[in-house]
């Protein structure tokens, strides 16, 4: 089917497709892979480590990434990719959940490379303590040479739309304070960064229940002005 029907406008795309045609508009991307370690538990029951808090963290940023910028968003669906996909070239920014037990093959890691070479911006989000050493492993095989920097509040991501006065907020479950690592071209810190990485977070969390009393309100607003911060500079960057 045509992003366009004609005469009436775009056509809606639904939450989860595994294509679409595509149109320019700003779609959120969350990755999907395949895991050597199996499922785990969220609330409503199991699941796959790739789609922990599917669809409402994603339904709710979009809705008000559209409210607060000029940017023009999709809020009638997003898309599901595999790093395989050649599709994934026309989107500049993907998420991914749970890389703590991510498991990459060989065409993987070198789409994948050459995405974030070409100008992809990638967000790992949602892992925590002694996942790192598995998510560090996978991302060798991606940028053999790279190397992880520390950020602090003073990089320019922090800074793209919203200033925020502090970026330690606790993860939602385990209450553990966050660090916040990147990956810069030629691993460069006056470079544009490709890869951010929120260990010992899981700010999407703070996306899905925002509005039911779960978290405080705060927390959740400081968590919705780090994600828009990140689309903002990938769309920028």
């Amino acid at each position: 089917m045509s992003a366009f029907q004609s005469g009436h406008g775009p056509s809606p795309l639904g939450w989860g497709q595994t294509q679409a045609a595509y149109d320019g508009r700003f779609t959120f991307v969350r990755l999907r892979w395949d895991s050597g370690f199996g499922g785990g538990f969220r609330r409503g029951g199991m699941s796959d480590a790739w789609n922990h808090d599917y669809p409402r963290a994603e339904q709710n940023l979009m809705s008000l990434l559209n409210y607060l910028t000029f940017i023009d968003s999709r809020e009638d669906g997003s898309l599901i990719l595999r790093l395989s996909d050649p599709d994934l070239f026309k989107f500049p920014i993907v998420y991914m959940w749970e890389p703590g037990f991510w498991q990459l093959n060989d065409l993987e890691a070198a789409r994948f490379r050459e995405y974030l070479l070409k100008g992809g911006f990638a967000i790992f989000d949602d892992f925590e303590q002694e996942q790192w050493d598995h998510f560090a492993e996978q991302m060798r095989r991606v940028l053999p040479d790279a190397r992880f920097v520390k950020l602090d509040r003073s990089h320019r991501v922090f800074d793209s739309f919203f200033r925020m006065t502090t970026i330690d907020f606790p993860h939602p479950m385990m209450g553990i304070l966050p660090t916040y690592y990147g990956i810069f071209e030629d691993n460069d810190p006056n470079r544009r960064l490709m890869v951010i990485a929120n260990y010992n977070n899981d700010v999407a969390e703070y996306w899905e229940w925002s509005g039911s009393g779960l978290f405080p309100v705060d927390t959740s607003n400081e968590a919705y002005k780090l994600g828009v911060n990140y689309m903002l500079y990938g769309l920028t960057h």
